[in-house]
């Protein structure tokens, strides 16, 4: 399977490499997803390489399309380094889109959303992407309690995709507000379906991609149209 690797894609707040994936030079509407936003949730960045690994196979394929992809393996490389949910400048990623509600006030310091919306390089280089690709879809790897979030209705066919492969409950919000985040940018203000996968915290490796496979063949393989 042909792709396109960009090693160097855009660099962390400690000015660490946040390589790139995608399925063609030029792609457009893609499904973007992206592990490793929170760096103390390793089961996002496991579920981000097992994707890709299976998106880069030729493995049965045959009668089916493969829809237009983009993958970032892991958006916070300084706080996966450093086993901490927050980047090199003690930012939660999740917390700094520049979405309409982004807000400065913080309860805890692991959700510190930054000085202003969109200070940090890596929600700054992944906001220019988003701009450049507009995708169809997008879809982010984390772990806490299990569950599939979907943020719009376009994305719930995925979602519950998700949720059948896995098991998880299918919820329209985490629970909580989560100002600045990308669901509330992705949706509310660019009206782009977001789905939080929530893996189980502390889960065996060689589990995570056994619980998704089926449904993220299902999302990435489609006849005519992805599933989103």
């Amino acid at each position: 399977m042909q792709y396109i690797e960009l090693p160097d894609w855009a660099r962390s707040a400690k000015n660490r490499a946040i390589p790139l994936y995608k399925s063609s030079p030029n792609v457009t509407k893609p499904i973007l997803l992206i592990g490793g936003v929170h760096g103390d949730e390793p089961e996002g960045v496991w579920l981000a390489d097992s994707t890709l690994e299976w998106l880069k196979s030729d493995t049965a394929s045959e009668g089916k399309t493969r829809v237009p992809w983009v993958l970032i393996p892991c958006l916070n490389p300084d706080g996966f380094t450093a086993k901490t949910r927050v980047n090199g400048n003690n930012v939660d990623l999740n917390r700094n889109y520049p979405s309409h509600d982004w807000s400065a006030k913080f309860s805890k310091d692991r959700y510190y959303p930054g000085p202003h919306a969109a200070s940090e390089p890596e929600i700054q280089s992944l906001v220019r992407l988003i701009e450049e690709v507009r995708p169809r879809l997008i879809i982010h790897c984390h772990s806490w309690h299990p569950c599939i979030v979907c943020t719009g209705e376009p994305g719930m066919v995925a979602a519950r995709a998700l949720a059948e492969s896995s098991g998880y409950e299918v919820k329209s919000e985490i629970g909580y507000p989560t100002p600045g985040s990308l669901s509330c940018y992705g949706w509310h203000d660019k009206q782009i379906p977001v789905i939080c996968i929530e893996e189980v915290e502390g889960c065996a490796r060689e589990d995570v991609w056994p619980h998704f496979a089926a449904g993220m063949k299902k999302i990435f393989l489609a006849p005519t149209e992805p599933i989103a």
